[in-house]
């Protein structure tokens, strides 16, 4: 019982119980002391820290301001927060604590003003010369910012609307003051209808620029008079070269090496030999080399044997020579014609060989006399012609074509000299004419990457060859028997087209192996048909056999590019070369 009247009682009571106890011992007599527990609870302990910290971080989130920079907003801030300065420290690298990625002027940020240019020019001038303006911030018309007093006295009003009887006493006192200048002007001087003196420009003042008398014209030196003279002239002299559309006019020679020009017999050097005769039906590949002719101090661009004998061997040469080569007999140079400016880049013999063509970056086409070296004729439209060529048939041989830079092609009758036909479809500088199918058609190649075929005299194509997979084509040979094309395509493959009505692709039929990427190597067949040759931009000559497409022989043939090719027409086993090397080679 005294157990459960001890739970009962209170804390209080039990600290008086014991400081009774200390007080009045009890009798060894008495009974036992009773003896107090802790009170106990039944209920389990509840960790609440996590509880508390959730509470506070939502408190501290509704309390913290809102970051500008912030795109989403997860719960819906009060006023305060949206309008709460922005909180942190002071940038370290900006003294006003904006960073540099928030400036668009020296000074910090500045926003764009809702004002036209016309308004602020207004208000701006108006506060200069008045010193008032109204206030941007304010209403239209109702707030000023300066001299309210000069506002008052003036109404208002800005520098662009100036009261009409202001403006009328304005030009009035103006002309006023002008009258009292120009009366002046007339007392004190005399030269008032001089223009070179300044009180005439001030009397006849009609802009803001009247009375400001320019500097006075120096006398050209002696140098200067010169220059200006020898400018005078070459301007004059381009306006009338182009007005001619000539080309460049340059001394026109040729000197003759050779020992006679007529033998004994009174035949002329470019006679061919009576022995010069084919050896054999059949032709054979060159094994060896048998001769080097050098004689042009720059690269060789094209090479020609004599028609038909091949005794004969024509060059054009960058150095703006053209020479002729003893192949038969001396092996040496017969003759030099030089009558072009610049680089040649195209030469062609008549059918007979007597004359000649040759095509010049100096935009001159000139007509030479083979055998005496004279000029006969000198053709020229104001372009660089790239190609030329003679029409094949015997009674043609006065026509002239010519593929040109300004993507046309050009056709002359060489005895009167003037232009019968021009053919204008290519979208780029011509590079190659071929005739085919008995001469009256013709094959042109361009820069535009495709093949068009003409009926001679008619400029219009009949036939236009361009796929998504052509190169461009500068180099094109005619198969001996007529009937196929070779075309050098700058993709480093040899392409062979049909010669009849459909011009087609011959797919089955192509040659490759040699690197022209970015060189005009010519391509050329054996007399026979029997083999392909072509130039690479390696100095090499490749020889393919025609019925395998296979290569057949290589021969290391130039320093650097071998340009031209050429297959003796007589003697089958024997070729030139040529290459920007400036050496003629004969294997």
């Amino acid at each position: 019982m005294d157990l459960l009247q001890s739970y009962a009682k209170s804390d209080g009571e039990d600290e008086e119980e014991q400081v009774n106890l200390e007080e009045n011992p009890p009798s060894p007599d008495s009974s036992p002391p009773r003896i107090s527990l802790p009170s106990k609870s039944s209920a389990p302990t509840v960790d609440d820290t996590m509880l508390a910290l959730s509470v506070a971080g939502r408190n501290r989130i509704f309390s913290k301001p809102i970051d500008p920079a912030q795109h989403v907003v997860a719960y819906n801030p009060t006023y305060d927060q949206l309008w709460a300065p922005i909180c942190g420290p002071a940038h370290p690298y900006a003294k006003d604590g904006l960073a540099q990625g928030m400036r668009n002027h020296k000074l910090g940020f500045v926003e764009n003003a809702a004002i036209d240019t016309f308004v602020f020019d207004e208000q701006y001038n108006t506060f200069h010369k008045y010193g008032y303006a109204a206030d941007p911030s304010g209403s239209s018309g109702t707030n000023y910012v300066g001299d309210l007093d000069a506002l008052q006295k003036n109404n208002g009003i800005s520098v662009y609307n100036i009261p009409q009887s202001r403006q009328r006493k304005r030009k009035l006192e103006k002309k006023i003051e002008r009258k009292e200048d120009e009366a002046n002007d007339v007392d004190v001087d005399d030269d008032v209808n001089n223009p070179a003196s300044d009180n005439w420009l001030k009397k006849n003042r009609q802009s803001p620029w009247a009375g400001k008398k320019q500097g006075v014209e120096v006398e050209f030196t002696e140098e200067q008079k010169k220059y200006a003279e020898e400018y005078a002239v070459k301007k004059a002299e381009k306006e009338k070269g182009s007005d001619n559309n000539t080309g460049e006019v340059v001394a026109e020679k040729s000197t003759f090496h050779g020992k006679e020009e007529k033998d004994y017999q009174g035949r002329s050097w470019i006679a061919p030999p009576k022995d010069a005769k084919a050896k054999n039906d059949q032709c054979y590949m060159p094994k060896r080399w048998i001769h080097t002719w050098s004689g042009h101090t720059k690269g060789v661009s094209a090479i020609r044997f004599f028609p038909k004998q091949g005794h004969l061997l024509l060059s054009a040469g960058m150095d703006s020579k053209v020479k002729i080569w003893d192949v038969h007999n001396s092996g040496k140079c017969m003759r030099t014609y030089m009558g072009h400016g610049k680089a040649v880049r195209d030469i062609s013999f008549s059918n007979d060989g007597t004359k000649f063509l040759s095509a010049g970056y100096d935009k001159n086409i000139k007509y030479w006399d083979t055998e005496t070296g004279q000029v006969i004729s000198t053709f020229s439209t104001g372009k660089v012609p790239y190609v030329v060529k003679q029409n094949p048939d015997d009674d043609k041989q006065n026509i002239l074509l010519a593929g040109m830079h300004d993507k046309k092609i050009v056709q002359w009758d060489m005895n009167s000299g003037k232009i019968t036909q021009e053919y204008d479809q290519h979208l780029g500088a011509v590079n190659t004419i071929t005739f085919v199918d008995d001469n009256r058609r013709f094959v042109t190649s361009s820069d535009d990457k495709s093949l068009r075929v003409w009926e001679f005299g008619i400029p219009v194509v009949i036939k236009y060859i361009s796929e998504p997979h052509m190169h461009s084509m500068p180099a094109i040979s005619l198969h001996p028997n007529s009937n196929w094309l070779a075309a050098q395509s700058l993709d480093n493959k040899i392409m062979i087209y049909s010669t009849r009505e459909r011009f087609q692709l011959n797919k089955k039929k192509m040659f490759a192996g040699h690197i022209v990427a970015g060189y005009a190597c010519q391509v050329n067949f054996s007399p026979d048909g029997q083999y392909v040759m072509s130039g690479d931009g390696e100095g090499k000559c490749w020889f393919w056999n025609w019925k395998t497409c296979k290569v057949s022989r290589t021969l290391k043939c130039h320093e650097g590019v071998c340009i031209g090719v050429e297959w003796h027409p007589l003697e089958q086993s024997k070729v030139a070369t040529c290459g920007w090397d400036g050496l003629i080679k004969y294997w």
